[in-house]
């Protein structure tokens, strides 16, 4: 609503590393559902066993409410 940035991670444990491809594809479908209310600011990197991206909303689409 105040038009912060938002960080989606995905975190992986002991054997899931080898599944890196799953964590791309949960994130990549997190975008598509989000993408007509935010941009991907940040793409989808990888920093030790987390995967994440940074989306920031559309300057018009937020609601404000009082």
């Amino acid at each position: 609503q105040d038009g912060d940035k938002v960080k989606a991670v995905v975190m992986f444990k002991g054997r899931e590393m080898a599944y890196t491809k799953l964590g791309e594809d949960l994130l990549n479908r997190f975008i598509e559902k989000i993408q007509d209310v935010a941009k991907v600011e940040s793409p989808i990197k990888m920093e030790g066993r987390y995967m994440n991206i940074i989306v920031v909303p559309f300057k018009g689409k937020t609601k404000k409410t009082k």
